[in-house]
């Protein structure tokens, strides 16, 4: 795998645990009322990865040669909580089957 792909898969990973922290910072925030400490903290790290997230999804499809499509499908992925893993997890598959 190259190096590029690998990177995207790390910086996938990362953004989608940055989303989790996020959530449970915002459950505390909005639902429990206990303060917004971890949207603080998680806010401006998740904000970063996602940056990298989607810089990642433009490298990666550089170096793979991914249709539009696919990359317009892995930018859109970057929305929705945990589904850079998914988008992750089909790309990895697609490029490391053999043809």
């Amino acid at each position: 795998m190259p190096s590029t792909l690998r990177l995207f898969r790390y910086v996938a990973i990362a953004e989608a645990c940055s989303w989790a922290g996020l959530l449970i910072g915002m459950y505390f925030k909005y639902i429990a009322a206990t303060g917004d400490l971890g949207v603080k903290i998680f806010g401006p790290i998740h904000g970063a990865l996602f940056v990298l997230y989607i810089a990642g999804v433009l490298a990666a499809a550089r170096t793979a040669r991914w249709n539009i499509p696919t990359v317009a499908l892995g930018l859109a992925c970057a929305i929705p909580p945990f589904t850079s893993l998914w988008f992750e997890r089909r790309m990895l598959t697609r490029h490391t089957t053999p043809a």
